[in-house]
C-alpha cells in the first residue's frame, strides 16, 4: 500500500468518526451550549451528511488508487 492510498484511508476513517459523533449528539440529544447560545441539531445534521460524503469519497479514491 503506498503513501497516497494510505492518507486517504487515514483521512476517510476521521471523517466516518466525525460523522458517528454528529450522528450521536442528534440521537442523544445533548445540548451544546457556545458563548450561551444553544447549537441547534440541524447543524449537526448537516455535519453528519457532509462527513458521510467525504468519508466514503476518500475510501472509493483509495480503492481506485489501488487498482490502477
Amino acid at each position: 500500500m503506498n503513501e497516497l492510498i494510505l492518507g486517504l484511508r487515514v483521512a476517510g476513517t476521521i471523517f466516518g468518526i466525525v460523522a458517528i459523533l454528529h450522528l450521536l449528539r442528534v440521537m442523544t440529544k445533548v445540548t451544546v451550549m457556545i458563548n450561551g447560545w444553544s447549537l441547534p441539531a440541524w447543524i449537526n445534521w448537516m455535519g453528519f451528511f457532509g462527513a458521510t460524503f467525504l468519508c466514503i469519497w476518500l475510501w472509493r479514491m483509495s480503492f481506485q488508487g489501488e487498482t490502477q
